[in-house]
């Protein structure tokens, strides 16, 4: 038995240690992954999340624009209920 392990021994060093590029890039995929799947996570639909950011992004630069040319007086803000 001793012989016959002897001949693969080469095989089975890369198989089970990666070389140190190969485990990086694949601890970076890992990581990828792990950061899409925590974005999406509890959100039932992704796309209308990005909507209410971009429009909340929107407001806010009409907020900043409209304050810069109202020459400081303050912004009165309308909230539905």
């Amino acid at each position: 038995m001793g012989l016959c392990s002897s001949c693969f021994k080469g095989s089975t060093e890369e198989l089970l240690s990666p070389t140190a590029e190969i485990r990086r890039q694949q601890q970076l995929e890992a990581a990828e992954r792990r950061r899409v799947q925590n974005e999406t996570r509890g959100i039932k639909d992704p796309e209308k999340v990005r909507r209410m950011q971009q429009k909340a992004e929107e407001m806010e630069r009409r907020e900043q624009e409209a304050a810069r040319m109202g020459g400081g007086q303050p912004v009165l803000k309308w909230q539905q209920d």
